[in-house]
């Protein structure tokens, strides 16, 4: 029950923050322009309550699935019909596209504000994702071993696109299930081409959503989060924040270091940390628990502490919404080539949970996950598919390149093609989050 309320807690902050800034933008863009604006709702369907200031109902209806404003005179207009000076319609075609592509801009805007924030901040990422794609560690079975590569391999393209960082790697191969990739090395000095398919995680029963999987993994490093109290780890010297390092004299990567572990109980392990920048040299005794070794700690990947001042937080929060704008292009893109499955599109429950996951985080994860939210609204609805904004934008765009209105009969039939799909979208989203909820077996029953 508890679980329950903070999802729906959570959906109706992040949903709410976003619909209003979406709306404010149409608002605020329709005022300056001197546009009437009649109602200002978040929510569709009948009005639950609210009030009215000047022209404007301000109000909150009964279906939360977003909000709109509704201008004087919008929709279809007849031929020779008297405008007032306030009607949308009697405004200029670049007013009224101004208007309109406001609401996406807005949404855009609040991603690059929220996030030059969480930079001004700081957070704590992991160190390797703005590494270069070295491979340290290759999962025995995996696509990446039956492809041919090898631990200090160095990944420099995938499918003929350049990559630079792990992140760069981690987005290409996550998006693109059972997908044969292209992927070009550096080996010892020398370029090698070699050809990898990925598997599909939900296919393996180890995610929900049909993610890509290669099975190699950077260089990363084990770093001590919390040591139990009288463990092996406390009575050999470890403290949090330890960076592992080397074990008995060999380098140990994160998907080493359990493993050594665990084969190593009452055998006495000379581990090198890094402690702020200095190496120690400290000898920890795993214990044997369990059937195998064990020394006490919460371990995590190596993170870094990112943090900017003013500018330098705003400059690198275009750099990053860039870099996304990019990548939710090249997904939708992949979408309608097929490339990507269809099951990667969440709905309202998987948003909803996806805002309590990050609500439980903490606050700079839940203002990261409503600029990224925020970023990919603004980004879809600036598409031209009648509903939504870019819909609007296109026909004006279409009618500015003819230097006249479309006739009545033509817009409605614009507008029910874009509600059709609307409906569509918004039912085949809410099914593919039902669906990832069934048992594994029923999964397999479903034909998308």
């Amino acid at each position: 029950m508890i679980s329950l309320l903070g999802t729906l807690l959570a959906f109706i902050i992040v949903f709410g923050i976003i619909v209003f800034v979406h709306e404010f933008g149409h608002f605020f863009m329709a005022k300056a322009m001197g546009i009437r604006v009649e109602v200002f709702s978040f929510g569709f369907g009948p009005r639950l309550f609210g009030f009215k200031r000047g022209h404007t109902d301000y109000r909150v209806s009964l279906i939360p699935a977003g909000g709109y404003c509704k201008f004087l005179g919008e929709g279809v207009v007849n031929p020779g019909q008297k405008l007032e000076p306030d009607d949308y319609n009697a405004k200029k075609r670049w007013q009224r596209f101004l208007v309109i592509a406001a609401a996406p801009l807005a949404n855009v805007l609040l991603a690059i504000v929220l996030m030059a924030a969480v930079n001004m901040v700081g957070v704590d990422a992991p160190a390797y994702l703005d590494q270069p794609p070295v491979i340290g560690w290759i999962e025995p079975g995996s696509p990446a071993e039956k492809a041919g590569l090898l631990p200090d391999d160095v990944i420099r393209s995938l499918n003929r696109k350049p990559v630079s960082t792990w992140t760069d790697v981690e987005m290409a191969v996550t998006s693109q299930p059972d997908t044969k990739l292209q992927v070009e090395v550096e080996r010892g000095g020398r370029p090698l081409s070699l050809e990898l398919l990925t598997e599909n995680l939900r296919a393996e029963k180890k995610s929900k959503f049909d993610l890509g999987y290669a099975g190699f993994f950077g260089k990363i490093l084990t770093q001590v989060r919390m040591i139990n109290k009288n463990s092996p780890a406390e009575q050999g010297g470890l403290k949090p924040g330890d960076v592992v390092r080397e074990i008995d004299g060999r380098p140990v990567y994160f998907y080493q270091f359990i493993e050594i572990l665990e084969k190593s109980a009452g055998k006495p392990l000379a581990v090198t940390v890094d402690r702020g920048g200095t190496p120690v040299t400290l000898t920890v005794t795993p214990r044997l628990e369990s059937g195998v070794g064990k020394i006490g700690v919460m371990q995590g990947a190596q993170s870094v502490r990112k943090q900017y001042g003013f500018f330098m937080a705003i400059t690198q929060s275009l750099k990053e919404n860039a870099k996304l704008v990019t990548l939710v292009v090249d997904v939708i893109r992949k979408l309608f080539t097929g490339e990507t499955s269809t099951r990667q599109l969440a709905g309202p429950i998987e948003i909803a949970n996806f805002s309590y996951a990050a609500l439980k985080l903490g606050l700079a994860a839940l203002i990261s996950w409503i600029a990224l939210f925020s970023l990919q609204l603004g980004v879809i609805n600036l598409l031209p598919i009648p509903v939504l904004d870019g819909g609007q934008l296109f026909i004006l765009s279409i009618e500015g390149l003819i230097r006249r209105d479309l006739g009545p009969k033509l817009r409605q039939i614009w507008l029910n093609i874009g509600f059709v799909i609307f409906i569509f979208l918004i039912g085949f989203t809410i099914l593919n989050d039902i669906v990832r909820r069934l048992p594994r077996g029923w999964r397999s029953l479903i034909p998308f």
